[in-house]
């Protein structure tokens, strides 16, 4: 279901602390016990990167970070069926997305997740190398290939 329909563009956010350990937070409006990074929709008009930015100060409430990475190329998922009509008004058969690995220059307490509209009700710190285990499944994928493509800059944040 969905094929048919087009991907929603949106960009996501591998945000790395001076421990090279990557922010990661548990979604409000699921049971699941799925984690997962900032992201979301560009908006019309709007630069992938200044999408980022406005994501974390959205999400996290703090746009205290550094840029490392862009992502080669748009990364995509797909919806599992039963979600497209319940998402985005069914608009769309799930996200194209552009990502950039960013340093965090703050400190946790810059870190606020009740937002206006808060979308998390819990975060962290992680090793990169957990990211495809705490995601939900149709998304592990696309948290694979970021992990395999931001490697190295874990490394050096």
């Amino acid at each position: 279901m969905g094929a048919d329909l087009p991907y929603r563009l949106a960009v996501g956010v591998m945000l790395f602390n001076k421990e090279g350990l990557v922010f990661v937070a548990k979604r409000i409006d699921t049971t699941l016990e799925a984690w997962q990074m900032p992201q979301g929709g560009i908006d019309a008009g709007e630069e992938p990167l200044a999408a980022a930015r406005r994501e974390l100060e959205e999400e996290i409430g703090t746009g205290r970070v550094a840029l490392l990475a862009e992502s080669r190329r748009w990364l995509t998922y797909d919806l599992p069926g039963d979600l497209v009509p319940t998402l985005w008004g069914g608009k769309y058969r799930g996200q194209k997305q552009k990502w950039f690995a960013m340093r965090f220059t703050g400190s946790d307490s810059d870190i606020n997740i009740a937002t206006a509209h808060p979308e998390f009700c819990q975060w962290q710190w992680i090793n990169m190398v957990r990211l495809p285990d705490i995601i939900v499944p149709f998304k592990r994928a696309l948290y694979q290939a970021l992990v395999e493509e931001f490697k190295d800059v874990a490394r050096a944040a």
